[in-house]
């Protein structure tokens, strides 16, 4: 389920991003950023009294996703891919200090998914078919920006837990921006460190985890005992990126990340099919390194359209390697309203331990039939609409913008998905 909540919850994101990067990019400067004049009269920025702890800003964002295929891992990578979710999730952002010398800012997460996936029943948890489940997620960061100096500082910390894994996370990030502030670096330092559930097949769940269960009116039955074991998974990664502004329409961004993963990197409940018809769970190394690099690309054509494009590069140590190829266009048809429509394309490579329904032998040392690391093509596509009246939202003030995106998804497994997202503002 992990690559669908990334799907929904990198979607989602999207939305935010795209909010916060166009309202920032209307009003970039049009040549230095750095304000020459100050009106007579008007204090030093040192003067002003610093404001109290107050609430800056609350982000909805509520998503449906739903999937469809006929590669699921659960069953050996043949059988159906047929999931849906239901993601729901809350930032609220409070900040102190003065907000043109120092600021802190505080910003407290929380997000929920409920699913449903057909193949989960093949899982069978605790002696009965499970076909859905929920997953919790609330965040907390705090950072403190040194207008002055161009500089930022800040720590975060996560927690997710589902059914089958719980996860603990903390980062630490920075920025400093270049003297004549067309310029800004940025790094983040992150660990997350997982606990997953050994929840094997029906037919591999070892005997030492049985139980006989009498109900009350004396009949038993097999089941399985609620403390199941679990196994480690940590992941860190270091993320590099540095925006540089080149002229009042153009705006780069270069992206460098590292990710280094240990412990159980697979999941007990995916199915291996052998060439001679024998089932097994699959079986991964238990090291993987990452690298991803990437860059962006943001053109002002004139004063209603913005070109957003993005391109990146990845591989990793188990011999995937990809290309990613976006186009986002925003255009103004009011000062008020405007519509985004996008396009991204992907493309991958197999990994090395993977191959499909009964084609592994059982010599092999590694092994997977999960169709996330099958060689495949992609293409996302979709369009988002979003209004920023200056009234507030159907005349609500505090309503600040609402943008409601759909997104398209196929690739050449014959896995296809359809997401629906909303977001809205509050300031």
């Amino acid at each position: 389920m992990r690559k669908v909540y990334l799907s929904i919850v990198g979607f989602s994101l999207l939305c935010r991003l795209n909010v916060s990067a166009q309202t920032k990019q209307d009003t970039l400067p049009k040549t230095t950023g750095v304000s020459l004049f100050r009106p007579v009269g008007e204090p030093e920025p040192s003067e002003y009294n610093p404001r109290g702890l107050h609430i800056d800003e609350i982000n909805l964002v509520s998503s449906y996703y739903w999937q469809n295929g006929d590669h699921s891992p659960v069953t050996g990578g043949i059988g159906t891919e047929k999931v849906t979710d239901i993601s729901n999730g809350i930032d609220l952002k409070m900040v102190w200090g003065d907000p043109q010398v120092k600021q802190n800012s505080l910003t407290v997460g929380l997000g929920i998914d409920h699913h449903t996936s057909a193949s989960a029943a093949y899982v069978n948890v605790s002696g009965a078919s499970k076909t859905g489940g929920s997953r919790i997620y609330p965040s907390l960061d705090w950072t403190t920006e040194n207008v002055k100096k161009g500089s930022s500082f800040g720590i975060g910390a996560y927690y997710s837990g589902e059914y089958n894994y719980k996860s603990l996370g903390a980062d630490i990030h920075f920025s400093q921006k270049t003297a004549d502030k067309n310029g800004e670096f940025t790094a983040k330092f992150q660990g997350y460190f997982d606990q997953v559930k050994m929840i094997y097949p029906s037919e591999f769940i070892p005997k030492s985890t049985t139980t006989i269960i009498t109900s009350a009116s004396g009949t038993t039955e097999e089941g399985h005992r609620a403390n199941i074991p679990s196994s480690p998974r940590n992941t860190y990664s270091a993320s590099f990126g540095y925006s540089q502004i080149i002229n009042s329409r153009m705006q780069v961004m270069f992206l460098v990340d590292g990710v280094a993963q240990n412990g159980y990197l697979g999941l007990p409940f995916h199915r291996v099919y052998f060439n001679t018809g024998k089932d097994t769970i699959e079986h991964l190394p238990s090291n993987r390194f990452k690298l991803p690099v990437g860059v962006r690309l943001n053109y002002f054509l004139g004063d209603n359209i913005i070109l957003r494009s993005y391109y990146r590069y990845y591989m990793d140590s188990w011999g995937v390697k990809s290309n990613t190829a976006g186009l986002e266009t925003a255009i103004k048809i009011t000062p008020f309203f405007s519509i985004s429509p996008f396009y991204r394309y992907y493309d991958q490579t197999a990994a090395k331990y993977f191959a499909p329904y009964e084609t592994h032998s059982p010599t092999d040392q590694y092994f997977t039939s999960n169709y996330e690391y099958a060689q495949f093509h992609a293409n996302f596509y979709g369009v988002g609409f979003r209004v920023a009246p200056p009234k507030g939202v159907f005349g609500w003030q505090n309503l600040h913008d609402l943008e409601l995106r759909y997104g398209h998804y196929s690739q050449t497994t014959d896995l296809v998905s359809d997401v629906v997202s909303l977001s809205l503002s509050f300031k």
